[in-house]
């Protein structure tokens, strides 16, 4: 099964100097990047995926700001191909599925940003598309959310997304129970 690794929004706006510092962002991107390296020396393919806000009123991820940049941890190669976004689920007019079925891929390692909304939403469209899903998740990242004047703190934010994902729209591993399994599939393409 032909495997690809799709990075989402791990972009300056959700780092520290940011317009929309995350929990913990580095500790994200420093696993994203793990996976990304994993991917490029196995020569399997990658998509970047990066969100650019056009709608009225976004205070983050503004056209032309260097927020809206893909963050260095996990910057894209010349011939990595990136995805220009607008809305949470990375498929919502995006030329991204085309991409995967002219690639014949049929699994996604997914890494990024946030837990409880990009992440979330591309998920489960990926799914409902009838593609396989492992979702990095020591390679994602979120935020502390507020619900009728009720805290959330970020990192129970981050489990119950992924909690509400595993199984019924994807597998949740960690980076090194992933890499592992790119290997033996770049393994197995040779043998």
């Amino acid at each position: 099964m032909k495997t690809s690794l799709l990075l989402i929004d791990i972009q300056n706006d959700y780092f520290p100097g940011g317009r929309m510092p995350l929990e913990e962002p580095e500790v994200a991107g420093y696993h994203a990047r793990q996976m990304l390296t994993a991917f490029r020396q196995a020569g399997l393919p990658i998509a970047h995926i990066q969100h650019v806000a056009t709608q009225p009123g976004a205070t983050y991820f503004l056209p032309g700001t260097e927020g809206t940049a893909i963050h260095e941890s996990v910057r894209p190669l010349p011939h990595e191909v990136v995805f220009q976004k607008q809305l949470p689920n990375s498929f919502r007019d995006t030329p991204l599925l085309p991409h995967l079925l002219e690639q014949q891929i049929h699994r996604l390692v997914i890494s990024g940003m946030m837990t409880h909304m990009c992440i979330d939403a591309t998920v489960r469209a990926a799914s409902d598309y009838g593609l396989e899903c492992m979702i990095a998740h020591d390679a994602c990242a979120t935020k502390t959310l507020i619900q009728q004047g009720e805290s959330i703190p970020a990192r129970k934010v981050h489990l119950a997304f992924l909690a509400a994902l595993n199984g019924a729209y994807g597998k949740v591993m960690g980076t090194s129970e992933i890499a592992p399994l790119i290997w033996s599939e770049v393994g197995s393409r040779f043998d």
